[in-house]
């Protein structure tokens, strides 16, 4: 019998490896795309949060110097008013005797008719205890007259000071509002009293109200008293020692209102009064870019609380932008790999070889072409806002310096354009140091600046300062300022003093057919004696005697609060000159007379 061949079967080994690899090098890269892609997603979407939160903190640091600017400016529109009024003799007098019923009543309705034309809450009269003897509320059931407020933190540093400011919560009334006084003394510098001006912030509040951001005002122990929300009025933002709660109780700053803290911690810090908190607030527990400015002047500091939203958006926005680049480079990465491979095969066929590589050649460059345009339109969404701020700022402020340019480019005036830019620089400048001076110069402050300086700048300097005024009035202008003349003074205040009498001047020749201005300067022995007349009609013999009181003024309601003749006039006296008024020909004539400076002597001038 024939036997059958013995065949012998063999594992076939050889091709395992390549069926195990050829998976394994597919999951791998599939984890590479992966974690790569994640990676790159993750750190682009960290670095532009970053960037978007700095640039959000800008703003919002931008938006809270204007709601400085906005608090400041409502405070400082009434600093200088109970340093006017303890100028006022009849105050003085009062509190250097007794006060009865009749004079307690005519005390009560000068400070009503104040406090109506000046635009306060409320002006009160304190004697040397504290006692209220006279206020401008008198007539309310919440009257402050008859109450000592002795214990109040002001009036133990007017007494002391000469001045004081407090914000508190009254005790009469309560109503919180912000108490600023000034002391009134006596000719051997007596302490008599004080005369103390109410805010209260009603407006600002509701205006506040409107924001989407949440915004306090805290004094110097951390309480917030001051909020656009009401849940976040009178909360500890850090906590109160024991001392501090003595004192809040001593002088009863937020009389009757429960204290609660505010717990917060900080998530991360951006810069000087920057960061991102986790705040726990009557909503509930969220994360706020916290922003904080102080105001030294006051001892408070403001804060504006925003929700980034924006910066989450941005965020993703900079992830997908990165994805879609990673994707890019990923699938770069295979086609160069594929086109690798074709190389390996190109020996099969060249025809084959040609084809396939057209083919995938031509689909991978669109998927690629693709993927560089979604980058390109995703970078620039990023950063059309940013590019959108950058260019609204100057914007903004060309268009107002090209409304005063273009009349004079209208007028083919080059030269005078061409000008006009320096001196709105200095413009500003001598404004900003004008506002400084303004804030201060009712304040008691002996021994203040004092410079050498001549009369005839400080006259040529307020003319600048008037020329729209003047060359819109078409007022005639007569000087007669040949002469130096030397002084020792503030040429800033003395400007302040000559702006006010010009415009009084202009004021008075408003209605005239031919307005005209006379401004003389002449030394007479020891002094120089500065005049400014004008054809306007002159001056009511009955008003003559006060026209330099405060709050006096002859102009219709609105036009002003008549307290610019009273500050030139304290300005004068404090540099040891004098300021007087009188009739003279049509008009009115203003005498500004100072003391000549000894270490500039010169010629005695002309009399003319």
């Amino acid at each position: 019998m024939e036997r059958a061949p013995v065949v012998s079967f063999q594992p076939q080994t050889q091709g395992l490896p390549a069926l195990l690899t050829r998976p394994l090098r597919i999951a791998l890269l599939i984890l590479l795309l992966l974690a790569g892609l994640f990676t790159v997603m993750h750190l682009a979407g960290r670095h532009a949060e970053q960037q978007a939160l700095h640039e959000e903190g800008k703003l919002a640091r931008e938006q809270l110097a204007l709601y400085a600017g906005t608090l400041q400016t409502l405070i400082d529109r009434y600093r200088a008013l109970p340093a006017v009024l303890a100028l006022d003799p009849e105050l003085s007098t009062a509190l250097d005797g007794p006060v009865d019923n009749l004079l307690q009543r005519q005390l009560n309705l000068k400070l009503e008719r104040t406090n109506e034309a000046a635009g306060s809450t409320t002006l009160e009269l304190l004697d040397r205890t504290g006692l209220a003897v006279a206020a401008s509320n008198w007539r309310l059931a919440t009257s402050f007259v008859g109450h000592n407020y002795g214990f109040r933190p002001y009036f133990q540093q007017t007494r002391t000071q000469g001045s004081g400011r407090f914000y508190a919560v009254g005790v009469t009334s309560g109503i919180p509002g912000y108490f600023l006084s000034q002391a009134v003394r006596n000719e051997q510098d007596e302490f008599l009293g004080a005369v103390v001006v109410k805010l209260e912030f009603p407006e600002l509040e509701q205006e506040w109200s409107q924001r989407p951001d949440i915004i306090l005002v805290s004094d110097a122990k951390g309480v917030a008293f001051i909020a656009n929300q009401s849940g976040w009025r009178y909360r500890e933002l850090q906590p109160l020692s024991a001392q501090s709660r003595a004192e809040l109780a001593t002088t009863r700053q937020y009389d009757k209102q429960p204290l609660a803290p505010l717990t917060h911690r900080t998530l991360q810090t951006l810069g000087e009064g920057s960061r991102m908190a986790r705040v726990d607030g009557p909503g509930g527990s969220a994360d706020y870019l916290w922003e904080s400015l102080p105001l030294p002047s006051e001892g408070w500091t403001l804060h504006l609380l925003r929700n980034p939203q924006s910066v989450a958006s941005s965020g993703r926005s900079a992830a997908l932008a990165a994805g879609g680049a990673w994707l890019a480079l990923f699938f770069l990465g295979l086609f160069l790999h594929q086109r690798w491979r074709m190389a390996r095969l190109r020996q099969r066929s060249r025809e084959e070889l040609e084809r396939l590589v057209e083919q995938r050649t031509a689909a991978l460059r669109t998927a690629q072409d693709g993927l560089v345009q979604a980058a390109k339109l995703a970078a620039l969404g990023q950063m059309s806002t940013a590019l959108a701020h950058e260019i609204n700022q100057p914007l903004t402020a060309l268009q107002m310096h090209l409304a005063s340019l273009r009349l004079m480019l209208d007028n083919n005036q080059l030269e005078q354009a061409r000008k006009a830019l320096p001196r709105h620089e200095e413009l500003l400048q001598r404004m900003a140091a004008l506002t400084s001076h303004l804030k201060t110069y009712a304040r008691k402050t002996p021994g203040g600046l004092r410079e050498c300086l001549e009369l005839g700048s400080v006259v040529d300097k307020s003319l600048q300062l008037l020329a729209p005024n003047l060359r819109d009035a078409q007022v005639e202008i007569h000087q007669e300022l040949n002469v130096p003349a030397w002084i020792s003074g503030d040429a800033i205040r003395l400007e302040q003093v000559m702006v006010n009498l010009l415009r009084n001047s202009l004021d008075a020749v408003a209605d005239k057919p031919h307005p005209q201005l006379w401004i003389t300067l002449c030394r007479e022995e020891d002094s120089w004696l500065l005049s400014v007349a004008d054809n306007g009609g002159g001056i009511a013999d009955a008003d003559l005697p006060q026209i330099f009181d405060p709050f006096f003024t002859t102009k219709p309601a609105g036009a002003g609060l008549g307290i610019g003749l009273a500050v030139s006039f304290a300005i004068v006296h404090e540099l040891g000159g004098t300021l007087s008024a009188a009739n003279q020909g049509e008009g009115a004539v203003f005498r500004l007379r100072l003391p000549v400076d000894k270490t500039r002597e010169d010629p005695l001038c002309p009399s003319r």
